[in-house]
């Protein structure tokens, strides 16, 4: 109760008229400083330790990667935006219809108001700041509710906002799912939520409620279909790379290879070749590669564990990894051939290091086996083929493709990123995220003339007149 009490004060107090009115009017500049001052913060040397520190509690993320998957990110997104914002917030003059004559039309950017920010706990910094960057250069105020899974970082992220902002533009309410509710019960003008479709089912029921704008970004299982016309070699190291990033815990990760058979056994061998070259040069084994992340929390790697488990009880060949250790919540890089549609791990999103592989012969029944499944958050085509890769984009839908290169679907700001229905709702990204946090509105001006011929009493020469113009 004593919780509710703390998010409904917070809303309430960013809800208030005059500070909406005052953020939604504030220049670009005010904005930039703001952004700027998270840029400042997460480029100190010392901000930047404890912020490592607690993703390495939290998924075991070496400093190198925490720089690669969570700062890099939220520093290219910050410098985009400082140099865009301005052009952004103008208004936007389109063209009006003859019928308009003596009018001018353009689009204002304004404000949409309060935001809720519902980060994930996979890249539980990256995904919490780079929405808010946007939420706060259109001009709303957000409470941003952290991943209860990944509480080091949250802590962290508490701290910093405390520090950078007043509570009446950003504030971060730490807890679980009594906080969510509760939040999730107040009627914020847009939801930006991060995590899987089932839980994005749950976000959306509870904004239908008060008829809030919703951006979800969801993911699914993402394929990639290998054709045997590129390096085999190449392909695969780029495959595991992009399947044991965060240990397999990324929305745009790889979830299953399509193979062509003829190339099957090069790409086993490849994967093999790859992990151990990754994770393992010092023949320590992968366990102790300083490299190489962690599952969650228990109750991911079990339902890891347990897609593992059935894919094998029911046929699927382990052709390398399998280790797990639930102790250090660490699963080996895991490769499967021989699996069928029968088993969980090609029904379930698995997020995590289990790569299941099918192979085929035909273009035709890629596309057959593809369209089984819901639109996935990104389709991977590794193919020198020109006629294969057409076929393969235009038979497929996905939120976005890479082609010959993995999880760069979400890397360019000038390119919408998101999924499609089950994979997500909403596109971001650059401007995209800026008119996602923003209201469009229409505005219609009159310079000169009147509508007033065609005000009653109606004269049939005018509507003759019009008819002509428009051609009815």
């Amino acid at each position: 109760m004593e919780n509710n009490k703390e998010v409904l004060r917070i809303f309430e107090l960013q809800s208030n008229f005059e500070n909406l009115n005052s953020l939604k009017n504030s220049s670009a500049n005010e904005r930039i400083t703001k952004i700027k001052s998270i840029l400042e913060y997460i480029l100190n040397p010392a901000k930047h330790k404890l912020i490592a520190e607690a993703l390495y509690k939290d998924l075991h993320k070496s400093n190198e990667e925490v720089i690669t998957t969570e700062m890099t990110p939220v520093i290219l997104t910050i410098k985009e935006v400082c140099k865009k914002l301005k052009q952004w917030m103008k208004d936007e003059h389109v063209p009006s219809p003859v019928t308009m004559l003596g009018m001018s039309s353009y689009i204002k950017y304004e404000s949409k108001g309060n935001i809720l920010i519902i980060g994930p706990w996979n890249y539980p910094f990256q995904l919490v700041i780079y929405p808010l960057v946007y939420a706060i250069a259109a001009g709303n105020t957000a409470i941003i509710k952290p991943s209860e899974f990944s509480s080091n970082t949250a802590n962290v992220i508490s701290i910093m906002i405390k520090e950078l902002f007043d509570e009446n533009e950003v504030a971060v309410v730490e807890g679980g799912v009594p906080e969510a509710t509760a939040l999730l019960a107040l009627p914020f003008n847009h939801i930006h939520f991060t995590g899987s479709p089932k839980v994005g089912k749950i976000i959306m029921a509870a904004a239908a409620k008060n008829l809030s704008a919703v951006t979800l970004e969801l993911g699914g299982k993402s394929p990639v279909i290998i054709d045997g016309s590129t390096n085999i070699n190449s392909t695969a190291e780029k495959i595991c790379w992009g399947k044991t990033l965060n240990s397999g815990q990324t929305c745009i990760a790889p979830d299953f290879a399509i193979v062509h058979k003829k190339v099957l056994n090069g790409f086993i061998e490849g994967f093999k070749n790859a992990c151990e070259k990754f994770y393992n040069p010092d023949n320590k084994g992968i366990e102790q590669s300083k490299d190489y992340g962690r599952i969650i929390n228990d109750a991911n790697f079990d339902r890891v564990q347990e897609l593992l488990d059935d894919a094998k009880e029911k046929g699927a060949k382990v052709e390398f990894g399998g280790q797990v250790n639930k102790q250090d919540q660490f699963i080996q890089p895991t490769l499967l051939s021989n699996v069928n549609m029968e088993m969980k791990v090609m029904q379930d999103e698995i997020f995590g290091p289990v790569l299941p592989v099918v192979t085929y012969e035909n273009k035709e029944d890629v596309i057959k086996l593809l369209n089984s499944f819901p639109s996935p958050l990104a389709l991977y085509i590794m193919s020198n083929n020109k006629n294969n890769t057409k076929y393969f984009l235009n038979n497929t839908v996905a939120g976005g493709t890479c082609i010959n290169e993995l999880m760069l679907t979400s890397v360019n700001p000038h390119l919408p990123f998101g999924g499609v229905n089950n994979s997500g709702l909403g596109k971001t990204g650059g401007k995209h995220s800026f008119m996602d946090f923003s209201n469009q509105r229409g505005i219609v001006k009159r310079n000169w003339g009147t509508l007033k011929p065609i005000y009653p009493p109606f004269n049939s020469k005018i509507f003759k007149y019009f008819k002509k113009i428009v051609s009815i």
